[in-house]
Formats: structure tokens, sequence, C-alpha cells
């Protein structure tokens, strides 16, 4: 798929098919994620990876989007490593350009996905359930898999709308 294609083209996905992600393309959408910017190289990002129905069952009750959760056949949990963090406004672009490079290789691959943002609400719940050290910071959950079907054409605001001026 060309580049800016799969950009215009990429949608949130939030119901799958019971088809799993396999190892290779879940290797893949964790490269990209890794290969965005940041900071000093700092790289800042931590991921959990999901599968356990039950874990995701745990997860679903922790967020008013659970069957999304649920539905997936894995989440990715990203997170902010605190003790990488040089500057947090700078490492949190960074952790959205991760989500972003992930989001987009899922698509290329031909799988979809959602970034949920509303569990944040729970994330220290979600840190426990994980068992995980508070130097992390949930930044999202990523639901992943193979689309079910997909998302129609979303309206976007045109150039002319955003572009307050060049100079």
């Amino acid at each position: 798929m060309e580049l800016v294609e799969g950009i215009l083209s990429r949608r949130s996905v939030r119901e799958f098919t019971d088809e799993e992600v396999g190892a290779e393309e879940l290797k893949k959408i964790l490269m990209a994620g890794i290969r965005a910017p940041s900071g000093l190289n700092n790289q800042p990002w931590r991921f959990v990876v999901v599968r356990s129905p039950e874990i995701r069952r745990r997860l679903a009750e922790l967020t008013h989007y659970g069957a999304i959760v649920t539905g997936a056949p894995l989440c990715v949990a990203v997170f902010l490593d605190r003790q990488a963090v040089y500057h947090e406004k700078k490492d949190c672009q960074a952790i959205g350009a991760c989500l972003e490079n992930m989001l987009l290789a899922a698509h290329g691959l031909g799988l979809g996905g959602v970034w949920l943002g509303e569990i944040l609400k729970n994330a220290d719940q979600v840190r426990l359930l994980l068992d995980l050290p508070e130097s992390l910071d949930l930044m999202a959950l990523l639901a992943l898999g193979r689309p079910r079907f997909f998302s129609r054409e979303t309206e976007r605001k045109g150039v002319e709308e955003v572009l307050l001026k060049e100079v």
C-alpha cells in the first residue's frame, strides 16, 4: 500500500473477526511503533500485549468501550516509562506518534485497530491488573484484529478550514 494512500484510507476498526493476529504481524506492528520519533531518541514507550480472554475481560470492565476490548483478539497497552522521560510533553507526543505508527502498520497488513483513551480514567487499575510498577503510566489501549467489515468514510474538515495562514 502506498504510504499516503494508507494514511488517507485508515479508519478506526471497532469490530473484529475471531481470527488471531499472528506473531509476525504483531512484531511488525510493534516495530512500527518503536520507529516513531522521540526526543533524544529516548524511546519512552513500553508495551504489554494482552491476548488472554480473561485479562481482556477484566480490562473491559474498566472502560465504557468494553465490548471492543473483549471483541478484539488482542490488545496492546501502551505505557510511558517515567524513568525514560526527559520532557513530559515531548514524550507524550512521541507516544502519540508511536500509537499512530502502530495503527498504520496494522492497516497496511490488512488488520484494523482502534486507539482507546477513555480507559485512562482507570489507568492505575490497569497498571495493577497487569502487575506493572508505578513508573509506568498508561497512555492508551489499542484493540487490534482482522476487521469484521471496513468502516465507512468519515467526514474530515478541508485544509482550508484548518489552515490558519501561510506566512
